[in-house]
């Protein structure tokens, strides 16, 4: 599908439109080959990611790895989240200052990575708290994201639908797949097939998911999200399907230097 490349400015005026209609926006060459081999060094090697690595099977018992983290720090993940390329225009995207919410590396792993089943992001962020779904996630490429390899699928504009009921399907939580079927024909399906650096930006409501992979190359990913700084978290003690209660940051994200990750990398 076709892409943009971004901005020296930022997100213009038809870039936001275009993601308030459709609810997603892939811009790319966002970060450049040195820093996406960087953060590859870092999910094959680097502690954070082994050590918060969790696997929730899809619906036919697959495994879909993700390693996911809620506080910012040091590190190269830190570097990523606060890169001014993605908190700048999360920001234009939102119409407000934002706050960290949480990082995750998606491992699709060749020929056993599960699947994600259809959900909405916000189906999940709900019952952790968040009182409206002013959340964006930003997902990075790290790999080439294909068809083949389980790429993400979204349904263009539905993020308008509003929040859909959630259930648990396999050890995931998910959309029925009945209503799901009936949604489909709704709305346009577009396969995220994305280059590495290139970034994905989704609205908390759209609706979306991915296939297994069962080629012979991995599909992995990182995606920071991000809350509207005066989107209310509720303390009402809900956790999700993982167990997970949120602790979304309640300042406001800090914008790092543009070559973070190359500094936190040591290059």
């Amino acid at each position: 599908m076709p892409t943009t490349p971004l901005p020296l400015r930022g997100l213009d005026d038809a870039l936001v439109q275009q993601y308030h209609r459709d609810g997603f926006l892939i811009i790319e060459n966002v970060f450049r080959p040195d820093e996406v081999a960087s953060l590859l060094e870092a999910v094959e090697h680097g502690d954070r990611v082994a050590k918060t690595t969790v696997a929730p099977k899809d619906a036919t018992g697959k495994a879909a790895k993700l390693a996911i983290w809620f506080e910012t720090g040091t590190d190269i993940w830190s570097a990523l989240s606060t890169n001014p390329r993605l908190v700048n225009n999360v920001r234009i995207l939102l119409g407000e200052e934002i706050a960290f919410f949480h990082g995750k590396v998606i491992l699709k792993e060749a020929r056993t990575g599960g699947a994600w089943e259809w959900h909405q992001d916000y189906g999940y962020w709900y019952d952790q708290g968040f009182a409206f779904p002013r959340l964006i996630s930003a997902s990075t490429a790290l790999d080439p994201a294909t068809r083949e390899n389980g790429c993400l699928e979204v349904l263009r504009g539905s993020h308008r639908l509003g929040r859909v009921t959630h259930g648990a399907f396999g050890g995931q939580t998910g959309i029925d797949p009945v209503r799901i079927k009936a949604l489909e024909p709704l709305f346009e399906r577009v396969y995220c097939e994305m280059k590495p650096g290139s970034v994905l930006f989704f609205h908390s409501n759209l609706l979306h998911c991915s296939g297994p992979n069962l080629s012979a190359k991995h599909r992995r990913s990182v995606i920071m999200c991000y809350n509207a700084l005066t989107n209310p978290l509720l303390q009402i003690g809900y956790k999700d399907s993982m167990g997970l209660t949120s602790r979304a940051e309640t300042h406001a994200c800090p914008v790092g230097p543009d070559d973070g990750i190359l500094r936190a990398a040591g290059r």
